[in-house]
């Protein structure tokens, strides 16, 4: 018997939804950037985001997105969310990372103990139109390659490629199986030889070192560099501001309740939200210490902390990372999560795009006084996780051979989450979306740029707060 290849009711629905979309939507319309409205303030939008985070992290998250043009992007995803939402929309929707720049793409293992590459930052995840993430992600390396000294053309060239290359596998994935795509993931052993043939000059060794650099970051090695004996117990060592002993912090007497107490309730919580299996793992392990820990640049600000939890013996550590979640950038644009909490939205969201996620990913609401409450998600804080250092790069072809397994990885995760017949048949095959996205992208460079000028200038004025050029950053 001849095998059938009869598209089902939601393949055709997709695909006249994308055919109708793209004649309402022509491609070349994902170009225009869109004007803002005069009062817009992008430096109100980041002080508007200070309001819920620890007051004493505000000014070394403006510290570090000073650094550059690129990091002051990778602070300001609600100023981007902003230019999004005034641009036309496919109205294709996905589960979107909501924070796809190129730093947010990485390796990490798989519960199979595999090297895995795929997005690992969820904190702004929600369901929207597939073409935000996209832009972000080539938006990203409009201003990184420009920082680097690349030319325009030879910036725009590669952004085609990057564009292209998520066209091609929207194209590639249209044509599979529904487990075919689900089960997708680009395996970095198994893949070694490809990888290393797509950076074809001396920086191919780089995929090497990136291997050999993921395997070595475990909880054995963040333990070593991380922990120490402090009055005959193992305890985070104290580097203020970046790791504070949670005995320091003023959550222990706002809680009235001791550092064991917040610790076991933090615990308890989180449990309630695994599968019965991983409670019995996550039981296994003695509680032994808590602190905050700064991680990132969007993220400093927020309630971020490690935990320390022993296994057989002071040789087995695990160390797991706890991160405050905020409502995501994008629910003032898009409309609020169905989640019950914020962290729930950020896990299921890293479910539904991710191949492979943590072993440990949970989530929990801390209540810190009657009438105030904290949502959190926990991942391990260090498993076998690694990504490329950018400002490297010194190669056109070696950027978009990277950016071209970004956007691979992307694309995927779209895959999974939307309807991929709706996406094939509005991106088509021709170039006229990758035209689009680049031009969106160096246009966005350019109001990046301004964006960075005025945050800049408002630090120079006293506006906004600083800890100082000797700060640790």
């Amino acid at each position: 018997m001849a095998e059938l290849d009869i598209p089902t009711r939601r393949t055709i629905e997709g695909k006249n939804q994308g055919k109708a979309r793209r004649e309402a939507l022509p491609r070349k319309s994902l170009g225009t950037l869109g004007n803002r409205h005069p009062d817009f303030d992008p430096v109100k939008a980041l002080e508007d985001q200070a309001g819920p985070r620890v007051p004493e992290l505000v000014p070394l998250r403006y510290d570090r997105m000073a650094v550059s043009p690129f990091a002051f992007l990778r602070g300001a995803a609600a100023v981007m969310a902003y230019d999004l939402a005034m641009t036309p929309s496919t109205g294709i929707d996905v589960q979107l990372c909501g924070d796809a720049h190129l730093s947010n793409f990485g390796v990490f293992a798989s519960p199979e103990r595999r090297l895995i590459f795929d997005v690992n930052d969820f904190d702004e995840t929600l369901p929207g139109p597939f073409e935000w993430d996209v832009k972000r992600l080539a938006a990203s390396a409009a201003v990184a390659l420009s920082g680097l000294g690349f030319e325009e053309p030879v910036v725009a060239k590669v952004l085609r490629r990057c564009a292209g290359a998520y066209r091609e596998t929207i194209r590639e994935l249209a044509g599979l199986g529904t487990l075919d795509v689900w089960y997708r993931r680009l395996d970095i052993e198994s893949s070694i030889t490809d990888l290393r043939a797509m950076f074809t000059d001396d920086k191919g060794q780089q995929v090497d070192d990136i291997v050999a650099r993921a395997r070595r970051k475990d909880s054995r090695q963040a333990f070593t560099k991380m922990v120490g004996m402090i009055d005959g117990s193992f305890r985070f060592i104290p580097d203020p501001p970046i790791v504070v002993p949670v005995d320091d912090l003023a959550l222990v007497t706002e809680l009235g309740r001791t550092r064991d107490d917040v610790l076991n309730e933090a615990m308890d919580e989180y449990a309630r939200s695994l599968s019965a299996d991983r409670q019995h793992l996550l039981g296994t392990y003695e509680r032994v210490d808590l602190a905050r820990k700064v991680v990132g640049v969007g993220s400093v600000g927020t309630r971020c902390f490690v935990m320390l939890l022993i296994g057989r013996g002071f040789d087995d550590p695990l160390i797991l990372q706890i991160k405050e979640a905020l409502p995501s950038v994008l629910e003032s644009h898009l409309g609020p999560t169905h989640a019950r909490t914020a962290g729930q939205r950020v896990i299921e969201g890293q479910r539904m795009m991710q191949a492979a996620t943590d072993i440990f990913l949970g989530e929990f609401r801390l209540n810190y006084s009657a009438d105030e409450t904290h949502d959190f998600y926990v991942r391990q804080f260090h498993d076998a996780k690694a990504s490329v250092d950018f400002t490297t790069v010194d190669s056109a072809d070696n950027a978009a051979s990277y950016l071209e397994i970004c956007a691979y990885t992307l694309a995927r995760a779209h895959a999974r989450s939307g309807n991929r017949a709706a996406l094939n048949a509005y991106i088509g095959a021709s170039d006229a979306f990758d035209k689009a996205i680049t031009n969106w992208a160096l246009a966005y460079k350019d109001r990046n740029d301004a964006d960075y000028a005025a945050f800049m200038a408002a630090r120079e004025s006293g506006r906004l707060p600083t800890l100082g050029p000797d700060a640790p950053v």
